[in-house]
């Protein structure tokens, strides 16, 4: 998730105690012990580092009873190496209480990183301005990811962020050249290629979602697509719909729902640009995030409501922080308890991992 990147449709702190890990070839298996979490307000927080030499934790996700997260290490946005030389991102798996797991080795920038529960996966992109491939990943087995070269790749840039919405992988369109270019793509995968299909433009029609404009016609004209997310079907607004950050753009656009056409595309003009945006579907959810500016993976757990959508902020000045989304007017209200928490990434997940939405991120 970089400021230039995309998704679409398919649909007190506690640092980790010392920590060993045991490389077993490309693969290291490890363990930690972790200490007490401590309250903040009227969350409990709680944070584990970095295994190893790591850094940079950006998109995060949950397959089975494991939270996967990649680390960037530096690596450009081109697939450059680091100052230091690192030309690879890591794959970090923990447990549910944040004990660390299997890593992975992938070489270029990985800022694209969801779950394929229906094939028991990760999907993954590499170098999200150019240079970009497409990557799946079975945690199950110790054997590299899969690495795809593109097929049909025609806005300019890269590829970014991932969806699986409506039994459909969908790619952001990141980094674009051409104004009139695709916003997402489809993705099938085929052999050694990843066949690339627009379901979205940069300079689609929309309809204004906001309170006071709604209805009105918005011609888009998106030059930073970002972060994505299926919106579960429990929401208040735009139950069902894939979610668009553009986020330079300070707006939100969304791909059909469970009350429009699957053709039907609104914006919501947000106060600030966002990075990622997740919902909350019930009370006992707890919102996992990364923060990069820490080097920790964070569980957060409090009185969140069902239905409250929550972004990172990430303004052009000073630190990124965490908002209360209102999903009618765009406007954002901090979240107090969190000091020190600089969020990236974002993920809901349930004690049980179930939700009213199978295709949820």
């Amino acid at each position: 998730m970089a400021t230039r990147s995309i998704r679409t449709r398919r649909a007190g702190i506690a640092l980790l105690g010392a920590t060993a890990v045991f490389a077993l070839g490309g693969l290291a298996t490890s363990a930690s012990a972790t200490t007490a979490p401590a309250a903040h307000g009227r969350f409990v927080v709680h944070s584990f580092a970095a295994v190893g030499s790591e850094k940079s934790p950006d998109d995060i996700t949950r397959l089975g009873n494991s939270i996967y997260v990649t680390f960037q290490n530096g690596v450009g946005p081109l697939g450059e190496a680091s100052p230091a030389g690192v030309s690879a991102s890591t794959i970090q798996q923990y447990s549910l209480d944040g004990r660390a797991g299997k890593s992975w080795s992938v070489t270029g920038k990985v800022d694209g990183l969801t779950a394929d529960p229906s094939r028991d996966r990760l999907l993954l992109t590499a170098n999200e301005d150019g240079n970009s491939s497409f990557l799946t990943l079975d945690p199950s087995r110790t054997a590299a990811p899969k690495r795809f070269a593109y097929s049909g790749l025609t806005h300019g840039g890269g590829t970014d962020a991932i969806a699986v919405y409506d039994h459909r992988i969908i790619v952001s369109a990141s980094n674009p050249s051409n104004p009139a270019g695709p916003a997402a793509y489809s993705v099938d995968l085929e052999g050694a290629t990843a066949i690339l299909t627009p379901v979205l433009n940069d300079n689609s029609t929309a309809v204004s979602a906001n309170v006071g404009t709604e209805g009105a016609v918005v011609p888009l004209a998106l030059t930073d697509p970002d972060s994505n997310q299926v919106v579960p079907r429990s929401s208040p607004r735009f139950g069902g719909a894939f979610m668009l950050d553009a986020q330079a753009d300070k707006q939100l656009v969304f791909l059909g729902g469970k009350r429009e056409s699957t053709k039907t595309v609104s914006v919501l003009a947000v106060a600030q640009p966002l990075d990622d945006t997740v919902f909350a579907t019930s009370s006992r959810e707890t919102l996992w995030l990364t923060d990069p500016t820490h080097n920790t993976v964070v569980s957060v757990t409090g009185p969140f409501r069902a239905g409250e959508a929550f972004s990172t902020v990430t303004p052009d000045q000073g630190p990124t922080s965490l908002a209360s989304l209102n999903l009618s007017t765009g406007s954002l209200s901090p979240v107090a308890g969190l000091a020190g928490v600089t969020p990236k990434g974002l993920l809901f997940t349930g004690s049980s991992h179930r939700d009213d939405d199978p295709d949820r991120n």
